[in-house]
């Protein structure tokens, strides 16, 4: 770690943008591109936020990974899918505009930077039957990119979600097989081949990087090479207000406060509030933690609330990026593959069932919260396996047949007991409901029809589950002791409320009026996806290309027509007013 701020926080910048993750950076890079004096300051000593930790998925459909593919079907199905999944929730415009452009800021990533993102094979939309949905899926990732591009900036890269040993990169398509174990030839093949990439690599003397790394990498990389300023360790505490406009704004570096005035802008992507305890007390349902996350761990809403004493309307408070996760000794562990695979279930305190599991993530978690609400006691939810699910399947980093560490047990994160009746003892929930359960889904795995939940049906339930196990590649029996419980908690990736904004990324007031001069992406932003999640990326994608459309808004761009070159546009400018005069007394909101 080279350790310290970099850089000199400038006077005054055409456009400032707060936060280097991918909404940032992509903002940042568009700016520049229009030739706009950009600046962009970071909280951390670190660059990528939680895109460097995340597996990386774009969500963009008809991009030119996915034409190459073959695999694009256009944007009015993708029209049809969100207008059925997102609903009014958030304004069609808003979501129409983002389909419409996204192709283009792929485009413009490509032509721009390193980053090369190719097709996931087969890994379905997250609803793929509803009207527009996709089974084949959408969803793009970065090949892996060489850290050494960067130079010594790659000692700032956000450290990894785990860590993985150096050039060992495994890709979202080769998961899937990995996760598998033996049952297919495809798993030691696919760990073979991932073996082969890192000695490769190794031989070249390469720091290969993948998923969300590789696009923070890339990114980065691109800045560099369009001589945008990145200031670290420089954090958002207010923002600068002059007749309604914003104009600047405010930060914290070594002690003390400065002031960076911007002429045309100021761009927040300074990710969500998921690291904020008060916040999530103050919006978010019961129960919550800080701990059950997996976002960065700087992520405590300071552009939120820096756009809230702005005057910014926000939504979506209540909602997060969800996903059941493991409370490993360690840290959270989102629980992705482990709920699909057939062997299986989840339970609550009352020893019972209540959703399919294989849901997608964030529907998952609503199932757990909607049982708080009710009173039934959804956390700790307990997933329930037995040995031969141990012995076939990889289990939160562990390979078959590896045993739990003693520090999961002592914990309290895995219980276990050699008889059903006694895991139930250990967990705390009736032992004759937990063995009716379990009796009722083995049927259900034996006629290969889940009766209550519906599980194995859909296509994305089926992307991690075992085509080996039939009839149902989801479901599979529990019945070879001794038997495992897992503890479950409704953790989440991120926070998804934040400021809202229009299709421009305008912030808006209350009343629908656009905030000039202030601009919002990424999960500093209200999602675009409203209370869903369209596949993997849906996330990153809008990030990107939120933090684009500010830039083009900012630029005076329309359609990706670049406006008149900021350089000219400031030589021929008359001198500046007032308030944005230097020595100007500086006007700031009172705080809530």
């Amino acid at each position: 770690m080279t350790g310290g701020p970099t850089g000199a926080l400038p006077a005054e910048v055409d456009v400032v943008v707060v936060g280097a993750g991918a909404a940032g950076m992509s903002a940042a890079l568009r700016a520049a591109s229009h030739g706009l004096e950009t600046v962009l300051l970071e909280k951390s000593e670190y660059f990528g936020g939680s895109t460097a930790r995340s597996g990386g998925g774009v969500w963009i459909p008809d991009n030119y990974a996915l034409r190459a593919a073959g695999e694009s079907d256009g944007i009015e199905a993708a029209k049809t899918y969100l207008d059925a999944i997102v609903g009014d929730v958030v304004p069609k415009v808003r979501r129409d505009t983002y389909l419409e452009r996204g192709p283009e800021v792929m485009d413009f990533i490509r032509d721009h930077s390193p980053v090369r993102f190719r097709w996931v094979p087969e890994y379905a939309d997250y609803q793929p039957e509803q009207p527009g949905g996709r089974a084949r899926g959408r969803s793009v990732e970065p090949d892996p990119i060489d850290g050494r591009i960067i130079g010594e900036e790659l000692d700032r890269l956000h450290p990894q979600y785990t860590k993985a040993p150096a050039n060992m990169v495994v890709l979202q398509r080769d998961f899937r097989k990995i996760s598998l174990g033996l049952r297919t030839l495809g798993g030691p093949i696919t760990m073979l081949r991932v073996l082969l990439r890192r000695t490769l690599a190794g031989l070249r003397r390469q720091r290969l990087f993948g998923m969300g790394n590789a696009i923070a990498i890339g990114l980065r990389k691109a800045l560099m090479d369009a001589g945008v300023p990145v200031v670290h360790e420089a954090e958002l505490s207010e923002l600068v207000l002059s007749e309604g406009r914003v104009v600047g704004v405010k930060v914290l570096r070594d002690g003390a406060e400065h002031v960076v005035r911007a002429r045309r802008g100021v761009v927040i992507g300074s990710g969500g509030f998921e690291r904020n305890l008060e916040m999530r007390e103050k919006y978010q349902p019961k129960p919550t933690s800080v701990d059950w996350t997996t976002g960065s761990q700087f992520n405590t809403g300071g552009g939120i609330s820096a756009g809230i004493t702005a005057g910014a309307e926000v939504a979506l408070m209540d909602d997060s990026w969800w996903g059941p996760t493991i409370p490993l000794p360690s840290g959270p562990w989102f629980c992705l593959a482990e709920r699909n695979l057939p062997g299986s279930i989840i339970v609550n305190q009352a020893g019972k069932r209540y959703m399919n599991e294989a849901l997608p993530y964030v529907e998952a978690t609503h199932k757990i919260y909607e049982g708080e609400a009710t009173g039934v006691g959804h956390v700790p939810s307990w997933m329930v396996i037995d040995t031969r699910y141990r012995n076939r399947y990889l289990f939160a980093g562990l390979f078959p047949r590896q045993p739990f560490p003693g520090r999961w047990y002592k914990h309290g994160t895995i219980k276990r007991a050699s008889t059903l009746a006694g895991l139930a003892e250990e967990i705390g929930v009736p032992a004759a409901a937990l063995e009716a359960t379990v009796e009722r889904f083995n049927g259900f795995a034996r006629s290969g029809i889940d009766e209550d939940f519906g599980r194995g049906e859909s296509a994305y339930d089926k992307y991690y589950s075992d085509p080996t196990v039939k009839p149902n590649p989801s479901l599979g029996t529990i019945d070879q002791g001794p038997f495992y419980a897992v503890k479950i908690v409704p953790g989440d990736l991120g926070t998804k409320g934040g400021l809202v904004t229009d299709e421009r990324a305008r912030v808006l007031r209350p009343d629908g009026s656009p905030i000039e001069g202030l601009y919002a992406a990424g999960n500093a932003s209200a999602a675009v996806m409203g209370h869903t999640y369209p596949g993997p990326g849906g996330t990153i994608g809008p990030a990107l290309v939120f933090g684009y459309l500010a830039a083009d808004d900012i630029a005076g761009s329309s359609g990706g027509r670049a406006a008149t070159s900021a350089s000219e546009e400031r030589a021929s400018r008359p001198p500046l007013p007032q308030e944005y005069d230097a020595q100007a007394p500086i006007e700031t909101p009172s705080r809530q």
